[in-house]
């Protein structure tokens, strides 16, 4: 399958090929600030199999991973982690998000306090355990 997807002015696009190594939905708090929302809906891809085209700015939210946004509109698209040489994007930032479907909530012990989480997934206070 591919995914594809961009910025909200359109001069970010982007395009993964295949199926995400997984979909999650992370409630730490380095998501909550760097997406600005409550949690960051997202599929992750090898970094390979993902190709973005336009002019993406990239900063580092902690050692491991650094964030790609559109340097014009602002949009938040990518997490990049380099050692792990995985990619996260954004479930919001594809041109169908309805293709999102989430397998799990992680790091829950730092989601807002009124969001109910009801719908059957499994949940991880942390770190989900290893594969």
């Amino acid at each position: 399958m591919k995914y594809q997807g961009g910025c909200l002015c359109g001069a970010v696009r982007y395009s993964a090929e295949g199926e995400p190594i997984n979909q999650r939905v992370c409630h730490c708090r380095l998501c909550q600030k760097a997406i600005g929302a409550a949690f960051n809906a997202r599929l992750l891809f090898r970094i390979d199999t993902v190709t973005v085209e336009g002019p993406l700015a990239m900063v580092s939210s902690s050692p491991e991973i650094r964030r790609g946004f559109c340097p014009h509109c602002g949009t938040t698209m990518f997490s990049r982690r380099e050692k792990a040489g995985v990619m996260g994007v954004t479930s919001g930032s594809l041109d169908d998000p309805a293709v999102f479907s989430p397998d799990m909530h992680i790091f829950t012990a730092s989601k807002q306090s009124w969001l109910v989480l009801d719908d059957g997934l499994p949940q991880f206070e942390g770190a989900p355990p290893p594969a």
